[in-house]
């Protein structure tokens, strides 16, 4: 994504228990893992420096905490990017566990 307001296309990886964005030629993903059956844990967003302050991080966990919704999961943010991400955006406190 060289281009501001470029889209972004996240992919889910579940084989690598990750979201992915390709950004300027790297990887951009959050990490998850299952916790029981009906649980998922996310523990760790990661973007170039080259793309951060483009949205990536935040295009990475709506589109994962979209996933754990339509799932029907739980969600543990173990990810402080996450984390804060959930607290800007109250829609999806319902889904935190605990």
């Amino acid at each position: 994504m060289s281009e501001a307001g470029a889209t972004i296309d996240v992919r889910h990886d579940p084989d690598r228990r990750r979201f992915e964005a390709r950004v300027d030629g790297a990887v951009a993903f959050t990490a998850y893992r299952r916790q029981g059956e009906d649980t998922v844990v996310f523990t760790h967003t990661e973007v170039p420096s080259a793309a951060e302050g483009k949205g990536v991080g935040s295009r990475l966990a709506r589109t994962a905490l979209e996933w754990a919704r339509a799932q029907g999961l739980r969600v543990v943010a173990e990810c402080p990017f996450v984390a804060s991400y959930i607290r800007r955006h109250p829609e999806y406190a319902e889904l935190v566990d605990g």
